[in-house]
């Protein structure tokens, strides 16, 4: 099946300067980007084909998981299958923490909108109307209840052993066992 362009991917190829055949022109200039502290990678032994993995993907992988991109998202954007990201991961220390940094970002702020979900939050906005023709606007506070169902999620990821759907319940004791035996006469 083919794949069609993603948009991280359009916006990767737009980024490039267009080559011109113009043997005076001058080479295009690039703004330089703020310097990122270099993990240094260590040399790989020049045997069978050169890898697809560039320095700089660590980078360019930091920035798009802080956008919320997963894995398959990052194997498209670098046209590779989804176990070579697993691989990258594992060979190159500084691809590993790029995406761990990225992602934990964005997992924290889902989290923080998670817990004010489930506490309920307020906050301050302005209600535009209009009233014989007028608009007017007012400054309006506005509130959202805390959510049980956010809740619920909150305390069985935080407090496990109080909230989980199942309870480990243990019986224990003495069980005494005592036997009757019944007859149809009345004299035994």
């Amino acid at each position: 099946m083919p794949r069609t362009p993603s948009k991280l991917r359009l916006a990767a190829a737009s980024a490039v300067p267009a080559q011109t055949d113009d043997p005076i022109a001058s080479p295009p200039t690039q703004e330089p980007e703020p310097a990122l502290p270099a993990i240094a990678e260590p040399e790989r032994p020049l045997l069978g084909r050169p890898p697809k993995y560039q320095a700089d993907f660590a980078r360019q992988a930091a920035k798009l998981c802080a956008l919320g991109a997963t894995d398959e998202d990052l194997a498209e954007f670098f046209a590779v299958n989804v176990r070579t990201i697993g691989r990258w991961k594992v060979e190159h220390e500084a691809f590993c923490g790029a995406l761990k940094l990225g992602k934990g970002a964005v997992d924290d702020k889902v989290e923080r909108s998670l817990y004010q979900r489930a506490v309920g939050y307020s906050y301050d906005t302005i209600k535009i109307f209009t009233h014989q023709g007028q608009v007017i606007r007012a400054e309006h506070r506005e509130h959202y209840p805390p959510d049980t169902t956010a809740a619920i999620f909150w305390l069985k990821n935080r407090r496990p052993e109080e909230w989980r759907d199942k309870q480990d319940v243990n019986h224990g004791g003495n069980l005494t066992v005592e036997l009757v035996k019944f007859s149809d006469d009345p004299d035994t």
